[in-house]
Formats: structure tokens, C-alpha cells, sequence
């Protein structure tokens, strides 16, 4: 009877590793069929490199230094940046989501900068901050500061009265309410403008280091581009996703970690 049970068992969690494995199976086909197509001449590699080129591209890109070497001034420029988004923006929700003053004060100014294409303020940031690492760190930190600012802005707001009053009832002051119950409340929202932010931050970096860089992963793909190289372009361009998909999983790591009082935590 055990060893029929143990026999079950076994092929349940075998069928659960398949189940678990085979949404990789498309993608990977279309990898192998994009080799096949390549190796039988039918993608020139002009036009789209193989995978198996790119493969090797990688690797030697590795090995030789520099492609650590642009990744870590792109990683410095978007920690930069984003750090200082991160500031602003949770400085500037502060302000106008604890007080009616502080939302006349800012939102309506900071709700019409939002609307604008933050891309196409590049040649104002180079007439302003000039050709060097300013305007690119400015461009992150602009466009990373609005995802942080709106979501915290509304999770502020959207923290439940009663909660507060309840705060209120059992004596807390205004900044004992604002620290035990407002900002804990407010949290799984900016968490989530933080994951938006890190996506925008990337965006913003492509764009950052074509202002006359002479470094960084941007600087790599725009160069290859010049020659043609679309092994390289590839290249960077997973490098930027595996960078994102990182990034959001870092912060899924830290909401685990700082939400596990959340009930539905608890129940994963």
C-alpha cells in the first residue's frame, strides 16, 4: 500500500515538474528554429544574427572585459539615478499625501510634467547640464521619480480611515499615526512603483547613453549598429533584460520580506 502511494506520489510531482518546465518549451523552440533558419541561409545575419553567433559574441565579450566593463558604468548610472528618483519622488508623495496644502502646492505642477515625454526633454538636458554624465543620471532620475511619487502618493491615500481613527481613539499623535499606520499601509504600493521605476529606469538609460557616451551598455549597442554587428546589438539587448527581470526580482524578494504581515503572503 506505502509503496503504491510512493509510486503516486512520485509521478504527481514528476507530472508537476513538467507542468512547471513546459512554458519554456515555445520560446525554445523558436530558438531552435530561428538557428535552422540561420545556418540554412534564410535570416542573413546582417539582418538578424544566429543564435549560436551570439552565443560565442557573448562569450567573448566576456572574456575579453569589456562587456563587464560597460555594465558596470550602466549599473552605476541607473543606481544613480534611480537613487536619487527614489528620493524626490518619495519626497514629493510625502509632502502632497499628508496634506491638502502640500497636493494644491505640487500635484497639479508635478500631474502636467508627468504628461510630457520625458525622452524628449534630451535636448533641453544637454543645453542645460552639457554632454557628460549629468543629463544621462538626470534622465533616469526624471523618469524614475514619477512611478515612485504616484503610487506612493496613492497608497497614502488610500490607507483606510478607519484605520486612523482607530490610531486616533487609542491616543497615537499625528507622526505616530503617520509612521505606525500610514506608511506601513501605504507600502505594497510603492513597492510596485518601485518595480515600474526599475523598468522605466532601463528605458531611460538606453536612450541616456547616446548622449555622446564613450562607455556603458547603450554605448555598446550603438556602436555595433555603426558596423553592422548584429550579434553585439542582440547582446546588449538581452543583457538589459536579464538586468530588468533581476531587478524585479530583487524587489519581489524585499516585498516577501517587508509584506510577510500581509496575509496573503502568508498564505504562499
Amino acid at each position: 500500500m506505502s509503496a503504491a502511494v510512493a509510486s503516486t506520489t512520485a509521478a504527481s510531482t514528476g507530472s508537476d515538474r513538467w507542468l512547471r518546465y513546459r512554458r519554456y518549451l515555445p520560446p525554445l523552440l523558436v530558438v531552435v528554429l530561428w538557428q535552422v533558419a540561420a545556418s540554412a541561409g534564410l535570416i542573413p545575419t546582417r539582418t538578424l544574427a544566429s543564435p549560436v553567433m551570439i552565443a560565442g559574441t557573448f562569450a567573448e565579450l566576456i572574456t575579453s572585459g569589456e562587456l563587464p566593463r560597460h555594465l558596470l558604468v550602466s549599473l552605476g548610472r541607473v543606481a544613480t539615478g534611480l537613487g536619487i528618483g527614489i528620493v524626490v519622488g518619495t519626497t514629493f508623495a510625502l509632502i502632497a499625501g499628508l496634506s491638502r496644502r502640500g497636493e494644491d502646492l505640487l500635484d497639479a505642477t508635478l500631474q502636467m510634467l508627468r504628461t510630457l515625454p520625458f525622452l524628449a526633454l534630451v535636448p533641453l538636458f544637454i543645453l542645460w547640464f552639457g554632454i557628460g554624465e549629468t543629463p544621462k543620471i538626470a534622465l533616469v532620475a526624471l523618469g524614475t521619480m514619477f512611478p515612485i511619487y504616484l503610487t506612493l502618493f496613492a497608497g497614502i491615500r488610500g490607507v483606510d480611515a478607519k484605520l486612523i481613527e482607530a490610531g486616533g481613539t487609542l491616543g497615537l499623535t499625528r507622526r505616530e499615526q503617520v509612521f505606525h499606520i500610514v506608511l506601513p499601509g501605504a507600502l505594497p504600493s510603492a513597492l510596485v512603483g518601485l518595480r515600474y521605476a526599475l523598468g522605466v529606469a532601463w528605458l531611460s538609460l538606453v536612450v541616456a547613453e547616446q548622449i555622446n557616451a564613450d562607455s556603458g551598455i547603450g554605448f555598446l549597442v550603438m556602436t555595433a549598429r555603426d558596423f553592422l554587428r548584429t550579434d553585439i546589438i542582440l547582446v546588449g539587448l538581452i543583457v538589459y533584460a536579464i538586468l530588468g527581470l533581476s531587478a524585479d526580482q530583487i524587489v519581489r524578494v524585499l516585498e516577501r520580506r517587508v509584506l510577510a504581515w500581509r496575509p496573503s503572503f502568508l498564505k504562499d
